[in-house]
C-alpha cells in the first residue's frame, strides 16, 4: 500500500502523492509548489545554482546539510525538512544576514547563480558562531560556480554575514517536528506503476532486496540521480538506503575503520583523516564538492565501482575490505577482488554493499595518494593514484601501488610491485618500476586525457612518492604539491 510522502517545507508538513517516483526537488520546488527561487542550472550537481538544505535526524540529532536539489529525488525528502531560499525572508520582511550582505557587498550582478550561494552561505552561517576562515569559505562555495560577479565579493559577504544581528534557526521546534515525522518501519511509495521502498533496518534491507532483487539501489543520489538527469533512464522500482541508520556508522574494530555503506562522504572522510590526515586531506577536500559530498556515501562510490572513483585506488593500496549482505549473510571480501571488469562486480542478485573496512596506520608504512585534474576543485581525476609501502629501513618489504583511470577498473601494478618487493627503495629501482608500469596499464584516450600523457603522469606520480619518502633527505609536502599553500 503506497504511503504518501511527508517533509517539513516553508512552516508546514508538505504531504506529496503521484509524482513520479524519480521527480527530482528542484522539479518539485519550481513546478508542483511553485518556489522558483531555487534555479537550474547544469542538473547534474555541478553549478549549485540548485542548492537548497536538507534538515533531518541521525541518531537524534539535527543535521542541516547544503546539497543539489537538482539530482536528489522528491521522496527520499520524507521525514526530512527542506529549506529553499524563499524561508530566508524574516516574518517583517527583512533580508536575513546571508542575503543583506550578498547585497552590500556588491555579491550579485545576473543574479542567476545567487540563490544557491545565499543558500551554502547559509549552510555555513548555521554552523559558524563568528567569522569563518577562508578556507572553511572556500570550502562552502566549492559547488557553486559564478559566471559573471566573481568570488571576490561573495567571500567578502561570508566573512561580513556575522556583523548583523544573528538569526538563529529554532532548532527545537525543528526537531520536535522532525520527531513527529519519524517513521517507525519501512514506508513504500507508489506512483506511475513504480515503487519507492525506504527500509529503516538492516533486516528490512535484506528482505526487500531480496524480493526485489532488479531494483535499483539509492544511496545520496549523486551517481544515479545523473542517469535520470542526463541518462534519461527508467529506474524501474527503487530501493533507498538513506534510512537504515545502521548504515551510517563508523566504527573501530582489529586495527581497521569500518564505515558503513550509508555514512556520507564528508562524514567517512572526516574519521579516516583522525587517522591519515596528512595523506587524506586534500582528497576530502578535492573530493566533488561541499555538497556533492554531504549527500553522496563512500559505499556508493565503491559500489558504482567507476574506473575514476577517487576512493578505491588508495583503498585498495591500503589493503581495504569490503562487506557484502544478502539473505545467505555476510561475506567480506579484498576490495580489489570486488570489481571484475568495467562496471562488473562480484555481487550476487540479492546483496548490497554494508560496509567497507580501510587499515588503520601500520608501522613502516608509507602512504600517499595523489590526484591529478583540469582543477583543483569540483573535477572529475584524469589520472587517481595510491601507493603503500611497507620500509625497513631503504628496504621495501611490500609495496602495493593501485591507479585509477588507468583502466577499466581500478587497478594494481602489478609487475612494478613485483620488481619493488625486497629491493632497496633506491632512485635506479623507481625508474625500473615507473618502465614496468607500461606492462601494467594501456590507458585510454578520452576528454580528461590522451592514454600518453596518463602514462607519463602515473610514473612521474610514483617519481613524486619517491621524493616523499626516500631514506636520503625525503621533500616536505611543500616541496612536491603545487597546491600545497590551500591546505
Amino acid at each position: 500500500m503506497s504511503e504518501p510522502i511527508r517533509f517539513y517545507y516553508r512552516g508546514a508538513v508538505q504531504e506529496v502523492a503521484n509524482v513520479s517516483p524519480t521527480q527530482t526537488v528542484l522539479q518539485h520546488l519550481r513546478e508542483d509548489l511553485h518556489c522558483t527561487g531555487t534555479k537550474e542550472g547544469c542538473a547534474e550537481g555541478d553549478c549549485g545554482a540548485c542548492t537548497v538544505v536538507i534538515g533531518s535526524l541521525q541518531n537524534g540529532q539535527l543535521e542541516l546539510k547544503a546539497v543539489n536539489s537538482c539530482i536528489q529525488l522528491t521522496p527520499t525528502l520524507d521525514g526530512k525538512a527542506l529549506f529553499s531560499v524563499e524561508d530566508l525572508q524574516q516574518a517583517d520582511g527583512a533580508l536575513h544576514p546571508v542575503q543583506q550582505a550578498l547585497v552590500e557587498c556588491h555579491g550579485s550582478q545576473c543574479g542567476f547563480c545567487t540563490p544557491g550561494f545565499a543558500m551554502s552561505l547559509w549552510g555555513m552561517y548555521l554552523k559558524q558562531e563568528c567569522t569563518p576562515q577562508r578556507r572553511e569559505i572556500d570550502d562552502a562555495l566549492s559547488g557553486n560556480l559564478c559566471r559573471c560577479t566573481g568570488y571576490r565579493p561573495i567571500i567578502e559577504a561570508a566573512q561580513r554575514m556575522g556583523d548583523y544581528p544573528r538569526v538563529e534557526l529554532d532548532r527545537a521546534a525543528l526537531t520536535l517536528q522532525l520527531q513527529a515525522l519519524r517513521r517507525g518501519e519501512m514506508a513504500t511509495y507508489s506512483a506511475q506503476g513504480r515503487q519507492f521502498h525506504a527500509p529503516r533496518t538492516l533486516d528490512e534491507l535484506v528482505r526487500v532486496r531480496a524480493a526485489h532483487p532488479s531494483a535499483v539501489l539509492l544511496a545520496g543520489s549523486t551517481d544515479v540521480g545523473l542517469w535520470v538527469t542526463k541518462q534519461m533512464r527508467d529506474l524501474g522500482d527503487i530501493i533507498y538506503l538513506g534510512q537504515v541508520d545502521s548504515l551510517k556508522s563508523i566504527t573501530t574494530t582489529d586495527g581497521m575503520l569500518e564505515i558503513g555503506a550509508g555514512a556520507t562522504l564528508n562524514d567517512a572522510y572526516q574519521a579516516l583523516c583522525v587517522h591519515y590526515r596528512e595523506q587524506l586531506s586534500e582528497m576530502w577536500q578535492r573530493f566533488a564538492s561541499l555538497p556533492i559530498r554531504n549527500a553522496g556515501t563512500l559505499g556508493g562510490n565503491v559500489a558504482n565501482g567507476s574506473p575514476i572513483g577517487d576512493s578505491m585506488p588508495w583503498m585498495i593500496a591500503l589493503g581495504s575490505e569490503i562487506v557484502l549482505r544478502g539473505s545467505a549473510g555476510q561475506r567480506v571480501m579484498a576490495l580489489e577482488d570486488f570489481y571484475l571488469g568495467y562496471q562488473k562486480k562480484d555481487l550476487l542478485a540479492d546483496e548490497f554493499v554494508e560496509a567497507v573496512r580501510v587499515p588503520l596506520p601500520r608501522a613502516g608504512v608509507q602512504f600517499r595518494t595523489y590526484k591529478l585534474a583540469k582543477r583543483y576543485d569540483q573535477d572529475i581525476s584524469a589520472v587517481c593514484a595510491a601507493f603503500a609501502f611497507t620500509l625497513d629501513g631503504g628496504l621495501i618489504k611490500e609495496a602495493r601501488i593501485a591507479f585509477g583511470g588507468m583502466a577499466a577498473t581500478p587497478k594494481r601494478a602489478t609487475h612494478a610491485e613485483a620488481f619493488l618487493d625486497g629491493l632497496e627503495w633506491s632512485e635506479a629501482n623507481l625508474k625500473a618500476a615507473m618502465k614496468l608500469m607500461e606492462q601494467d596499464y594501456a590507458p585510454l584516450s578520452d576528454m580528461r586525457a590522451s592514454s600518453a600523457y596518463r602514462m607519463k603522469s602515473a610514473q612521474n606520480l610514483l617519481r613524486r612518492f619517491w621524493f616523499e619518502t626516500r631514506i636520503d633527505a625525503p621533500l616536505a609536502v611543500t616541496g612536491v604539491n603545487a597546491f600545497a599553500c590551500r591546505a
